[in-house]
């Protein structure tokens, strides 16, 4: 166990404060229950000596621990409850399904906990998701060259006024206008060490960040910037592969990803993030390595800054750039995550310390 896990104090803070930051780093197992938990539990908080912790649910399971039924600590962070699980497949099997409050409540669904659900999940309301979803479908009618009337109708609209201001509020475009436009298509994909927000196009995949990253919404919209698209939820063509991929990964079952990309930088920063492609399994290299590899020696920071810049976190595996020292720096998704990764390549040992 590292030098954090070892850290009682640390980590009872944590759990008092219901603190997601420690969400993959370790689960809380109370002695006197004999259960363990997710340190953003509700449930009443134990006794510090009722209390250890341990490195994932697995450890917790072979010491003789069962999960707890009030934050389901087999889930993967941010997996939807299972209340809402029934409605999500039925609005991703059929998008166009007109689904208001009334039809909810049929469903034995409270249209308010719903759209606090989406809102905290999806950063929007249940309604909004629900056209965003239509409209991407849509945008992939147009694209392919579907009339404008026949999409409407075919998305679940009654009139083709509503769907054209529904399109234009969407993506700021008319729905002729759009035909010339390209979508990036997004979805979120649950990890051991968190969920992620992938983003795709036809031609592979753009965005892959941790939803709690500080700076997401500016990577989206560079990312948006530099292919001129417009971003909707939706289903991409890579998505599938990209999910299985990850959970191999995450088993230590994969060792290099075979899915399409799309590096939308400059050219100094596609250089930069070809490079980190090359960079094997289980190995590290210092920004100024890096540097020398590319040819341009002093240039360390301007690395160091392009690889704060990626976009498709893992994919392109920035996390194996370390300081010159040995030393973890500059990780956007956050250093116990760079920490998570590089061990889980077997880079590093147990009781490596940030």
């Amino acid at each position: 166990m590292n030098q954090l896990l070892s850290n009682n104090d640390t980590l009872y803070s944590a759990l008092l404060h219901r603190d997601s930051s420690f969400e993959g780093v370790a689960v809380v197992c109370v002695k006197t229950t004999g259960i363990f938990c997710r340190f953003t539990c509700s449930a009443r908080k134990p006794k510090r000596e009722n209390v250890e912790f341990m490195t994932t649910p697995h450890e917790a399971l072979l010491h003789g621990y069962r999960p707890c039924k009030v934050c389901n600590p087999m889930n993967y962070h941010g997996s939807a409850p299972e209340w809402i699980a029934p409605l999500l497949t039925e609005i991703n099997e059929n998008p166009a399904i007109p689904l208001h409050n009334q039809d909810l409540r049929n469903r034995g669904l409270d249209p308010a906990r719903v759209s606090r659900w989406f809102k905290k999940n999806h950063s929007m309301t249940f309604q909004a998701y629900l056209r965003s979803l239509r409209i991407g479908l849509s945008f992939g009618r147009l694209k392919q060259g579907e009339s404008v009337t026949g999409t409407a109708f075919e998305s679940g609209y009654d009139s083709l006024s509503g769907f054209t201001e529904s399109f234009k509020r969407t993506t700021r475009l008319s729905p002729s206008e759009s035909r010339k436009e390209q979508i990036i298509y997004t979805t979120r994909i649950l990890t051991p060490i968190g969920p992620m927000l992938a983003g795709g196009t036809q031609d592979g995949i753009c965005l892959l960040e941790f939803v709690d990253r500080r700076m997401l919404e500016t990577q989206i919209k560079r990312v948006t910037h530099r292919l001129q698209a417009s971003v909707l939820p939706g289903e991409c063509q890579h998505f599938e592969a990209l999910k299985h991929q990850l959970d191999e990964y995450f088993a230590a079952k994969r060792q290099q990803f075979d899915i399409p990309l799309v590096l939308a930088g400059t050219p100094f920063q596609q250089k930069v993030w070809n490079l980190l492609q090359s960079i094997p399994y289980g190995e590290t290299r210092s920004y100024k390595q890096q540097a020398k590899a590319l040819g341009e020696p002093a240039a360390i920071r301007a690395v160091a800054r392009a690889n704060g810049d990626n976009r498709i976190s893992i994919l392109i595996p920035c996390h194996r750039v370390i300081g010159s020292s040995g030393e973890l720096v500059g990780y956007g998704g956050g250093l116990w995550r760079k920490q998570y990764l590089l061990k889980l390549e077997s880079k590093l040992p147990d009781d490596y310390e940030i």
